[in-house]
């Protein structure tokens, strides 16, 4: 019994290991459940929706599993040669036979990195048009979300998703499911041979099986759990940034520099308490597994040793020394594996977990789209038409209260009233950026609803207060993408709006840069290039929405007579507080609290002295006392 005294040593080590681990594995577990911990997507579900990106590549992933069958040959070929090598060295031997030998073990290592290469090659073509189509469905699905839903969603945590996320995922597809794979095979394949070799030797060894699988289950748990809270940290910076970085001189004007750093300082300290617990997790895992194999060994070398000094043998079988050195290589390639499972056990959990980020973004149902019935509009006319429409952000907190009114073709209509009384409300009704609860909008006698819903806002040209320029360079943002339209129709636009007179006193023209936002530039030149791109678009209906808001007179003057422009082009909707901007109009619609109260044009609406007389004479007073 003493002289098994050192395998009964090992066996409590590694028995003690596992009962603590098994002991973390449960209390984790209940305590998860008591929280209420939120149910995610399982791994199975995870796979199956990943596989279907690999699928028009299941021709290449074949190649690859081919190639990586004669890299595994080494693995498992190299250790019996060394074997064959090491009876050959212990008695008188030809030298051209070790020669032999070597010239074959040399010949397999050659053709494993040959097959090595081609494979990481293969893999990386097809990983890189994995993820481009992963960033594209993810990008295509959030432009489809409504407004409603887009107000819901942090940019930060769309820029996440789209950018962050589809890395981790094509490193699964480029190195980890192929590793995966070849690690299985060369367990399978070195087991095999060991048990051909020796199999009193190799059942030693499968002993130590049961606990690697033990660690692997645990591990598979606190290394998913970690991989989500890191995620979470990494978009909560991302999301902090990407909204205080677009308002940073907010935060120089009120100095609260001091402040942000502090918020920055815990966000950034939570996402490297979420890295630690992570490298915990892996520094914990790794460490067990070579202890199995350094275990293995240590038992390999106490019954060998044993065997071969002793002449003894185990199940009939005798140990040479040759076996032994095989044995040992064997254990590397067989434990070795295993621990790069770990690693890539890691990575795969941080696919997994950035898969189900890209997943919960996919999964978001759009809440605007085209009805089953809905056909493409070629042209419309511009009459537009409210029945009775009632709608709301949030239930029973009604924004428009039975709202109808009709626009003719080609009329100018402003909406006037105080905020929150539904003006800019009915604006984004027409172009269906959302959709109503009561009442029907129509288009030229149709149901807006009955319209696909890009043939619908293509005939739409939409200039708001707050004009969004887009980085790169004038022309490029009057354009927005267009082909076949030269620079002097994008000068003759310029000029129908008063736009050309300073573009040409820019040093590039048309091919002045535009720096984020477009910031580089004044509001009033903001506004005039938002009309010239409205104008290049050729829309049959117009909509202003605060236009001239917050811009000097002189610009004004200019977007004044742009506007008398624009109104011949077809019908026009203008919500203004400035009176001033819609005194021509040919029906002025008042709104208060959603519902409509006065309509007709400029004069007839003075001559009743309701509630717009009041809103124009509060105005004009307040405009002469400024004067004075």
């Amino acid at each position: 019994m003493p002289e098994y005294l050192p395998v009964l040593i090992v066996g409590a080590v590694i028995g003690v290991f596992a009962v603590v681990f098994l002991t973390a594995f449960l209390l984790e577990k209940d305590k998860k459940t008591s929280m209420g911990f939120e149910r995610h997507m399982a791994d199975g579900e995870i796979i199956r929706r990943l596989l279907r990106y690999a699928k028009p590549y299941r021709s290449q992933f074949v190649l690859v599993f081919f190639v990586m069958l004669f890299s595994i040959v080494y693995d498992v070929a190299s250790p019996l040669l060394i074997g064959k090598i090491e009876e050959l060295i212990k008695g008188s031997f030809p030298l051209s036979k070790l020669f032999s030998y070597v010239a074959v073990y040399a010949g397999i290592l050659v053709v494993s990195l040959i097959c090595t290469y081609a494979q990481a090659m293969l893999l990386q073509k097809v990983g890189q048009k994995i993820l481009s189509q992963i960033r594209m469905d993810t990008f295509t699905h959030i432009e489809r979300l409504s407004h409603e839903q887009l107000s819901k969603l942090p940019v930060g945590k769309l820029v996440t998703r789209v950018s962050n996320d589809p890395n981790s995922i094509s490193y699964m597809f480029t190195n980890i499911l192929v590793t995966v794979a070849k690690n299985a095979l060369v367990i399978l394949g070195v087991l095999g041979a060991m048990l051909v070799l020796n199999y009193a030797l190799t059942l030693m060894v499968l002993c130590f099986v049961p606990f690697v699988v033990l660690f692997t289950v645990i591990f598979r748990k606190f290394s998913r759990k970690v991989h989500r809270r890191v995620n979470d940290a990494t978009t909560a910076i991302n999301t902090y940034l990407s909204e205080n970085l677009s308002g940073i001189k907010i935060t120089q004007s009120f100095n609260r520099e001091e402040r942000k750093m502090e918020e920055f300082g815990a966000r950034s300290a939570e996402l490297k308490k979420a890295k630690m617990a992570r490298m915990m997790v892996f520094g914990i895992f790794r460490p067990m597994v070579y202890m199995l194999y350094i275990s293995s060994v240590l038992c390999l070398f106490y019954f060998g040793a044993k065997g071969s000094i002793q002449d003894l043998h185990w199940f009939g079988q005798s140990i040479s020394s040759g076996v032994i050195v095989s044995f040992y290589m064997f254990l590397n390639k067989f434990f070795n594996p295993i621990q790069n499972l770990a690693e890539q056990f890691d990575m795969l959990q941080k696919s997994f977990a950035a898969a189900e980020k890209i997943f919960s973004v996919l999964d978001i149902v759009p809440e605007i789209v085209d009805e089953p019935d809905a056909k493409p509009l070629d042209e419309i006319r511009g009459e537009i038409e409210f029945r009775d429409v009632w709608f709301c952000y949030k239930p029973d907190e009604w924004v428009l209260k039975g709202v109808s009114f009709h626009v003719l073709p080609g009329q100018t209509v402003a909406f006037v009233g105080p905020t929150g009384s539904g003006k800019t409300t009915i604006l984004s009704l027409i172009c269906r950026n959302y959709d109503i609860q009561r009442g029907q909008i129509l288009i030229d006698g149709r149901d807006i609803k009955t319209i696909q819903i890009a043939s619908l806002r293509r005939h739409f040209g939409q200039m708001l207060q707050d004009v969004f320029l887009f980085s790169g360079d004038i022309r490029s943002n009057l354009l927005l993408r267009m082909e076949g339209v030269s620079d002097e129709e994008v000068m003759a636009a310029c000029k129908y709006v008063n736009a050309d007179a300073f573009i040409k006193r820019l040093e590039k023209g048309l091919d002045e840069p535009v720096r984020e936002r477009g910031n580089n530039f004044s509001a009033g030149q903001r506004q005039l290039l938002s009309f010239a791109r409205t104008i290049l678009h050729k829309p049959s209906v117009i909509i202003l929405d605060e236009a001239t808001a917050n811009i000097d007179t002189e610009t004004e003057l200019l977007i004044q007579d742009s506007l008398e422009r624009i109104k011949t082009i077809g019908t026009m909707l203008i919500v203004a507080h400035r009176l001033s901007t819609v005194q021509h109009a040919d029906n002025i619609i008042v709104l208060d609290h959603g519902e409509i109260c006065e309509q007709g044009s400029h004069q007839a609406l003075l001559a009743q002295k309701g509630r717009y007389f009041k809103l124009y004479t509060l105005q004009f007073t307040k405009q002469k006392l400024l004067e004075s």
